[in-house]
This record gives structure tokens, C-alpha cells and sequence, in this order.
């Protein structure tokens, strides 16, 4: 009996937001008003909205899909319908059909996203989804749409008011179930003027402090965990501290406060995408921090390895005789790395990036785990060789003819 009323509960809900269902202001849009929508429907912080769609939108694009959505069925202020209704004739929406067909479109690509995501992806719609269900269970009571009202069934077959429309055959209301007319109304409503409420202070929220609290506690033991498991590694450790914030941010919106997160959750989350789209296996062996600059004028004095976990490195190989060999590798965790070589040198390169920019004696590229390899002879073969292997977890990598 329990799970029946359960599942009504739940049906119920659903229903009643899709009938109350946010409707995206002109006021303090960002891009389409979802965010802001939300915010207004359920009088919260819209800020907070934002945050929690840039935090799903990092979850494979979980919140650039439910974006979507919402700019495709809700609707706007001053319109009969959402875009999505519109285009199938539903009433009027302001959106151009052809705004509308591309957002359709785009929806595929992005449900592309959720099916190649993996879990990260499944999570971030079902917390996306589970949200916003208990925010309407919790605060669907306020700031209801006019169109929406809460309106309980009532039988007609019982109720003495139930007012009954005369058949198509007798219009004049002859028929003896139809005499029952209803009451005149007033040609003038009076307006009914709702009470001011009294000013009560508010309680300072204690969810900031105590989610805090909780991250630090997640922080130092995931470090201690480290040592006993090679799990718990930076990335992963990062992601449990931005999880409990992002928590904390949730409860926030219901019980007020915890505003002050944001400003934790915003670098963390940009810092988990660096840490898991760069691969920093290959520099745990480095142990310099800062800028490496070099200019040798022999070949022995060619380091094989020039290396840093954080700065740039930069290697002048101008000054090197015009005969001979050399062979050195390049690595920069987080930075640049700038390599000149002399304009009548044989050079045979590869440079990578992480996450950058890679130039390497040609145009650039960019993006995701960029590489380029090259074999330039420069001015002419039997000159100096110069072999390179250059990579940068995160930043760029240029190679040039001086």
C-alpha cells in the first residue's frame, strides 16, 4: 500500500510541475533564462543555479543537455507556449522556428555525450533530474505561475455546483437538465488585498561552515588514503573534495546559505577538467618547479633532458656547429616550452600537448592531446641533425627556425 501512495506521490509531482513549470523572464537572463526561470519559480539564489549547471555541464555536458531541454520546453514569460509546443501547433511562442529547430538538433549530439559518458554522465542527469524533482516536492507551493493553478479533482456527478453544458441539439437550454443556471456574478470584483507580512530575521545558515568542515576532512583523508592506495590520486581526490562542496550547495538552496562555496567549487571544478583531459604520468620523475633556460654552443653540451613541472623551458639551439648530431627531450607539466633550432638544421621533431597549443615548424593546432610530427631538412641534407621529443601536460609547445 505504502509503494502505491509512494508511486502517486511521485506522479503527482511530476504532473504538477509540467503544469507549473518555470517560465524563462526576460529580466536577468544570462543566455535563455533556465537558470534565472528556476531560480524565480522556486525562490532561490539564481546563482546557485548557474553554478550547479556549469558543475553538470562538466559531467560530459549532463547540464548542457538539460539546458537544452529547458530552453526547448520552457516557455517565456509572455508566451502561450514553450518553443517545443509551438512547433508541433500547440500556441504561440516568441522563439523563431528556425532558433527552435537547431536547438532540436543540437539535443542529438548531446544526448550523443550522455550515451558515450559513461557513468559521470548518467550521474550528473539523474542528480540533475533528482534536484530539480525535490526542489518542486519542496517549494512548488511558491511563486506559482497564474495559469497554474493548484486545483483538486471534483466529481460532477456529486457536487451541486457542477455546472452542465447544454447538447449541440438544444441550445436555448430547454432541456429540463440544463434549467439549473448558474448564479449571477458581480460585475465588479473586489479586490482582496493580502497582509503585509512582519520582517523576522533570518538565521544565519551554518552549511557553509559545517560543508567546509567536511571537505577538509575529505581532503586529508583522501591524502592519507594515498598512501595505501593508488586510487585515491590528485584527480580523484579533487573530485571527492568538489563532490562534497557541490552537496553542500544543494542543501544550501533549500535551507538557505552556503552561498560562499561558489567561490571554492568554480577554480576546483576547472582544475579537475585540467588534471583529467592532461595526462601527467611521464613527469613524476622531475623535480624542479620554475623556468629552464638554455643555450648551448657545442653539442655536449645538449642536456638529453630538459624538464619542469611548472614554468617554461627555453632551449636556443642556434648557436650549435652546422655538422653533427643532437638528440633531447622537452618536458613541461604546466607551462611553455620554446625551442629554436638553427634555419639550416635537419630537424626531426614531435611535440605534444595534453591540453594547448602545439606549433612545431608549421601552423598551429590546438585542443585536446594535440601532436605533430615533422621531418624538415631545412636548407639541405649533411647539415646538423637535431632530433626532438617535446611534450607539455597543459600549455604550449613551439619549435621555430632561428
Amino acid at each position: 500500500m505504502s509503494g502505491n501512495l509512494s508511486t502517486a506521490g511521485v506522479e503527482e509531482t511530476l504532473k504538477d510541475f509540467w503544469v507549473s513549470r518555470p517560465r524563462r523572464p526576460h529580466q536577468g537572463r544570462k543566455i535563455a533564462g533556465v537558470a534565472a526561470g528556476i531560480a524565480e519559480r522556486y525562490q532561490i539564489d539564481p546563482v546557485i543555479v548557474r553554478v550547479a549547471f556549469v558543475a553538470m555541464a562538466l559531467c560530459n555536458g549532463a547540464g548542457f543537455l538539460i539546458y537544452l531541454l529547458g530552453w526547448l520546453w520552457l516557455a517565456q514569460a509572455d508566451d502561450e507556449v514553450s518553443a517545443a509546443e509551438a512547433l508541433i501547433g500547440r500556441g504561440r511562442s516568441s522563439t523563431p522556428v528556425p532558433l527552435t529547430i537547431l536547438l532540436g538538433l543540437a539535443v542529438f549530439p548531446a544526448t550523443g555525450f550522455f550515451v558515450d559518458g559513461g557513468f559521470t554522465m548518467v550521474a550528473g542527469v539523474l542528480l540533475s533530474v533528482g534536484s530539480i524533482y525535490l526542489l518542486h516536492r519542496s517549494r512548488g507551493s511558491l511563486n506559482r505561475p497564474p495559469s497554474a493553478p493548484e486545483v483538486t479533482p471534483v466529481d460532477t456527478a456529486e457536487s451541486p455546483t457542477a455546472r452542465v453544458t447544454p447538447p449541440a441539439w438544444d441550445p436555448l437550454g430547454a432541456a429540463p437538465f440544463a434549467w439549473d443556471l448558474p448564479e449571477p456574478t458581480p460585475t465588479s470584483a473586489v479586490p482582496v488585498v493580502q497582509p503585509a507580512r512582519p520582517l523576522r530575521h533570518r538565521r544565519k545558515s551554518r552549511v557553509g561552515v559545517a560543508t567546509f568542515g567536511l571537505s577538509l576532512v575529505v581532503l586529508a583523508g583522501g591524502l592519507v588514503a594515498s598512501s595505501y592506495s593508488t586510487w585515491f590520486s590528485a584527480p580523484h581526490v579533487m573530485g571527492l573534495v568538489t563532490a562534497t562542496l557541490g552537496l553542500g550547495l544543494l542543501v544550501g538552496a533549500f535551507r538557505g546559505g552556503g552561498r560562499g562555496l561558489i567561490g571554492l567549487v568554480l577554480p576546483l571544478s576547472l582544475a579537475g577538467v585540467v588534471l583529467t583531459s592532461a595526462d601527467f604520468t611521464s613527469f613524476d620523475g622531475s623535480e624542479h618547479v620554475g623556468d629552464v633556460t638554455a643555450r648551448p654552443v657545442t653539442l655536449d653540451q645538449v642536456e638529453p633532458r630538459y624538464d619542469t613541472k611548472a614554468g617554461s623551458v627555453d632551449l636556443d639551439l642556434t648557436g650549435l656547429p652546422a655538422t653533427g648530431s643532437v638528440k633531447t627531450e622537452v618536458e613541461v607539466a604546466v607551462g611553455s616550452a620554446h625551442i629554436r633550432v638553427p634555419a639550416d638544421a635537419d630537424v626531426v621533431a614531435t611535440c605534444r600537448a595534453g591540453l594547448g597549443s602545439v606549433r612545431c615548424l608549421g601552423p598551429e593546432r590546438g585542443g585536446r592531446n594535440t601532436t605533430s610530427t615533422v621531418d624538415d631538412e631545412g636548407a639541405g641534407k649533411g647539415g646538423l641533425v637535431v632530433e626532438l621529443d617535446i611534450r607539455a601536460g597543459v600549455g604550449e609547445v613551439v619549435v621555430s627556425r632561428g
